[in-house]
């Protein structure tokens, strides 16, 4: 799988660098199709799985990276000429990174290119690309008629969530299981949490919450459902002066008209205050907490599939 967070860094600390990838395997081999290796003048990370195979391979990608080929196919078997006994044949696609290539890449759940021959798109890889996006099927990194598909991995999507109360645990429990969010928590004292957090759900006890706000990436999703109005009102004054995606806040008509108005005299212009979703969630499921929670995952997922099909479109 293609980890543009991965490609990005090597190619900040290194230069442009040669990516080489198992693209298709046949027999017995060290590592499965996807495994990839970076190579750079100075620096080599990841594995195609060692022993000669990698050597070579390494040696092939310097070369590679001082001439003008941008992607190249080698067929490897794994026999006495390279010193393995494992008795396979692997195939690896060597292709230069740039910051060309990675912005490329930034929108797309795949990258899928011809790397040799002339075919055209086989009809296996396009119904799969049909499978995945109609019926959410995984996408399996290929090699087919010279054309290799590789998944890309996207980040999940930061959000925060302000506030350990009864909406608040509701909206966790639902949202904690999805891996297209990467959830932080905070309230103000340990005891607010409940005994048992999902996995993966990052838990801040901060005295003074306001001081994390800081601490939030740009591209951050926050739901604002504390205990305090006063507490939900600073954070919304600290994070509109923050990078953000979208906040969202808990309240009644009556609350957010009167927030309306404290953010106003406090110096924010309309267009920043109409930013902030009040209430979240949908008002016409009810106010019990899960049923907040559900109203308020409709709406993260049906933002997620607005960009999985704004992404699909360019791909």
């Amino acid at each position: 799988m293609l980890d543009l967070e991965l490609l990005q860094n090597f190619l900040r600390d290194h230069g442009p660098y040669i990516r080489v990838v198992t693209a298709d395997v046949q027999g017995s081999t060290p590592r499965e199709i996807g495994a990839a290796m970076l190579v750079a003048n100075d620096a080599q990370q990841g594995t195609i799985g060692g022993g000669t195979l990698e050597f070579e391979a390494s040696k092939a990608a310097l070369k590679q990276l001082r001439s003008d080929i941008a992607i190249k196919v080698s067929r490897h078997p794994l026999g006495p000429e390279l010193g393995q006994c494992c008795g396979g044949a692997v195939t690896l696609v060597s292709e230069c990174i740039d910051q060309d290539y990675i912005d490329a890449l930034s929108q797309n759940p795949f990258h899928l290119r011809r790397v040799e021959g002339t075919a055209d798109k086989p009809f296996a890889i396009t119904r799969d690309i049909a499978k995945a996006r109609s019926e959410g099927c995984a996408l399996r990194a290929r090699l087919t008629d010279g054309w290799l598909i590789e998944p890309i991995h996207q980040a999940p999507r930061k959000l925060w969530v302000w506030g350990a109360g009864h909406v608040g645990r509701a909206i966790v429990d639902v949202l904690a299981p999805l891996p297209v969010f990467s959830i932080t928590w905070i309230d103000t004292h340990k005891d607010r949490f409940p005994a048992k957090i999902a996995d993966g759900v990052d838990w801040v006890a901060a005295t003074v919450p306001n001081d994390l706000v800081n601490h939030a990436p740009p591209n951050s999703e926050h739901l604002i459902l504390t205990f305090s109005h006063s507490l939900d009102l600073s954070l919304c004054h600290a994070l509109l002066h923050q990078g953000y995606s979208e906040i969202g806040l808990i309240g009644s008509k009556t609350k957010w008209a009167r927030f309306q108005k404290r953010l106003s005299e406090l110096g924010h212009s309309p267009d920043q205050i109409s930013q902030i979703t009040c209430p979240i969630g949908d008002p016409s499921l009810g106010k019990h907490p899960q049923e907040i929670a559900i109203g308020v995952a409709a709406k993260l997922l049906n933002k997620q599939q607005v960009y999985s099909a704004r992404r699909d479109r360019t791909a």
